[in-house]
């Protein structure tokens, strides 16, 4: 039986989603759990993607077999008892056999938060972004609409990536919104490159401080060189928000 779930998890304290062979990491924690669960047999964790150290999850999605008879209410109850504080798995299904967590995604869903204020909030630091500056709001919004549609990617990918060929990928949805002090950049598409929506965020805020002008986002895609982009911004403030999946799931 193939089981669906999904989870949020408060990234500060992993050294990222997918086990490490030193570090505490998300797929780590549930697999231990799991193991348990099932007398000691490894239960392999497959997710939507992975998030790195610092990185939350508000809806990340995880596949996983059992031969376990059990029903869907009791695992929820079950796993939230043995898991740490820091991750909660919200619901959990039963899902037909080929369902794949990873390559049945049909959209994802970030969000990168930013605390715009003259002064840090100390209770706030691992969940937002702080920038002490001013951001114009109105040019990072229209910076954000270069970004729709289909493009390659490559100079919003970190370096070090391994993606070797196409590096195309859709955004169907950006916006920029504020609510005082408080900043949310709401990132949709089909894929993602690695440090993809850090990058966006990092260059778009360069904007908003007015280091870039907003027209330049055409350019940067164009060129397809990271060092065109700006910088990565900080893990801390990005959350991976849903996962969207085609009928299968």
């Amino acid at each position: 039986m193939r089981l669906k779930a999904i989870i949020r998890y408060d990234g500060t304290f992993f050294s990222g989603y997918q086990v490490q062979p030193n570090g505490r990491t998300v797929q780590g924690v549930m697999e231990k759990v799991l193991m348990k669960m099932h007398k000691g047999n490894h239960v392999r964790v497959t997710a939507s993607g992975r998030t790195d150290q610092g990185v939350h999850a508000v809806g990340q999605v995880i596949h996983f077999d059992t031969e376990l008879e059990i029903p869907p209410e009791n695992w929820l109850r079950a796993l939230n008892t043995m898991l740490p504080d820091d991750v909660e798995v919200i619901s959990i299904t039963d899902v037909p056999e080929n369902f794949h967590a990873r390559y049945d995604v049909s959209e994802k869903e970030y969000r990168y938060y930013i605390l715009n204020a003259k002064e840090k909030d100390l209770f706030r630091r691992h969940y937002t972004h702080f920038v002490k500056e001013k951001l114009d709001l109105g040019a990072m919004s229209e910076a954000s609409q270069h970004f729709l549609g289909s493009h390659d990617f490559s100079s919003f990918c970190a370096a070090n990536s391994k993606v070797k060929g196409d590096k195309v990928r859709e955004i169907t949805d950006i916006a920029v919104d504020q609510d005082g002090e408080n900043m949310i950049v709401r990132v949709k598409g089909t894929g993602f490159l690695y440090n993809m929506v850090r990058i966006i965020v990092g260059t778009m805020i360069e904007i908003g401080l007015g280091k870039r002008e907003s027209e330049e986002i055409t350019e940067i895609i164009a060129a397809q060189d990271r060092s065109k982009a700006g910088k990565t911004a900080p893990p801390q403030g990005l959350y991976l928000w849903e996962v969207n999946y085609n009928k299968k799931s």
